[in-house]
């Protein structure tokens, strides 16, 4: 045959694919944002499509269906679908429709609400988070080289998000480099949607992200390069990636980028910052360090002053209370960690505590103050990177002895108790699911 005609044939052959092919489901379900009238549910698909949610109550008596999101290209195929049908406290279950035909999954698709509870009597629900970061997915072709030339990926997979799963928590933290950028991904957007697709198809997540809410904040390595700071040339592009891949409720403070954001679980309130967008650069040390910037640090100490939560979780990439100046945390950048620190010793603010990852190991630290309580941080690190192996590296003179672990770990923290009696305990688990050490603090401690 002609190789003119064969070639056209090929070609033929592929365009079909491409206008009349059916898109499929790549990755999810995974639960984003949930709330007590609205759900938000993240789906990925293989080409351009329709993507809606059909949705029931546990007794099937109510059936729903959402408005369809259309995925692109330009997004990775994304799509989080709102669901605003739904009530407090019910439990649904749901099929992804992907151009109006039924996706096939073996995951779980139910979801609950949450519960109304302000302001009804003395009883405030038993909650829980899990919290982690730093999550690495091996790809050949893309690791590094040891001592020998032989490529060595950096992942460890272990069980650790079924362990997650099997707590059952009611949301999930990610505290930064959720998934590790390479060389070959921080030079293009394609690159990063890449990196990210690549990271979110990994099966041992499957089941944690279709049965816990999830909510993520970025650090370097899911940002841009190692250290990146504000100066990173396709920090929107990266920003879009983020969008695109975690359901937050929302994204930044007001028209100024970013991806801070906020949400509750009962009276949890946890703040998600963002580390990177503001940050200048380590090397300019003729300036005052900024890790945070003076738009959001204002922003956070009037939302902690605002906050109605009896426990305000501050979560950020870096360590904040550590005193270690080899670590890229607020020790290189004292002024803006004081700032925070004063105002809510001088507004009085109830309740607050730390959470961050990126060091590699975990321990609970602690700062004393002086007519004030005292302030906890509470670090998780890592869930499937490598384990940091340097103990200058880890010296902390404010870690709380007996709360270093070394080894890949998730964070939980569960607050209980009725109103005005509340506690709430901070724990490091094992990849196996072993609580390693637990400490619990009464809310009239932290006033």
């Amino acid at each position: 045959m002609n190789a003119k005609i064969v070639v056209a044939l090929v070609c033929l052959a592929h365009c079909t694919i491409i206008a009349w092919g059916q898109a499929t489901l790549v990755s999810g379900p995974m639960l984003g944002h949930i709330d007590m009238r609205s759900a938000s549910i993240w789906v990925q698909t293989s080409a351009p499509a329709d993507v809606s949610i059909q949705y029931r109550t546990a007794d099937g008596q109510r059936v729903y269906q959402s408005t369809a999101t259309r995925t692109n290209a330009r997004t990775g195929h994304c799509a989080t679908v709102v669901l605003d049908s739904v009530e407090p406290q019910r439990t649904y279950t749901y099929d992804i429709l992907i151009d109006g035909t039924k996706a096939s999954t073996t995951l779980p698709t139910t979801f609950t609400t949450r519960p109304i509870w302000r302001f009804r009597g003395n009883t405030i629900p038993t909650v829980s988070i899990a919290l982690g970061s730093c999550h690495y997915v091996n790809e050949s072709g893309f690791e590094r080289y040891d001592s020998t030339g032989k490529e060595r990926g950096y992942g460890t997979p272990t069980g650790i998000f079924d362990a997650i799963a099997d707590r059952r928590p009611d949301a999930m933290v990610w505290l930064g480099d959720n998934t590790y950028f390479r060389e070959g991904d921080v030079g293009s957007r394609a690159g990063l949607f890449k990196r990210n697709a690549h990271t979110r198809a990994w099966p041992g997540t499957k089941r944690m992200f279709a049965t816990v809410p999830n909510y993520a904040m970025w650090d370097d390595h899911d940002y841009g390069p190692n250290d990146a700071d504000y100066t990173y040339a396709l920090k929107h592009d990266a920003r879009d990636a983020f969008m695109a891949y975690w359901p937050n409720p929302s994204y930044g403070i007001g028209t100024r980028g970013g991806i801070t954001s906020t949400f509750d679980v009962a009276d949890i309130q946890v703040f998600l910052m963002d580390d990177r967008w503001y940050r200048t650069p380590n090397a300019r040390t003729d300036i005052p360090r900024r890790i945070l910037g003076e738009e959001q640090t204002q922003w956070l100490i009037d939302a902690l002053a605002s906050s109605k939560a009896t426990f305000k979780v501050v979560a950020i990439g870096g360590q904040v209370l550590s005193d270690n100046m080899k670590r890229e945390g607020f020790a290189w950048s004292p002024e803006e960690r004081d700032t925070i620190i004063a105002a809510i010793t001088r507004l009085k603010i109830s309740g607050v505590m730390f959470v961050s990852g990126d060091v590699h190991f975990a321990e609970l630290s602690k700062l004393d103050r002086p007519g004030a309580y005292p302030l906890y941080e509470l670090t998780s690190s890592p869930l499937s990177s490598g384990v940091n192996t340097s103990e200058v590296y880890r010296t902390n003179s404010r870690h709380v002895e007996g709360t270093k672990y070394i080894g890949h770990n998730f964070g939980m923290i569960t607050a209980q108790g009725n109103r005005g009696d509340r506690s709430i305990t901070l724990r490091i688990v094992d990849a196996q699911g072993k609580d390693v050490w637990s400490r619990t603090v009464h809310e009239k401690e932290l006033r």
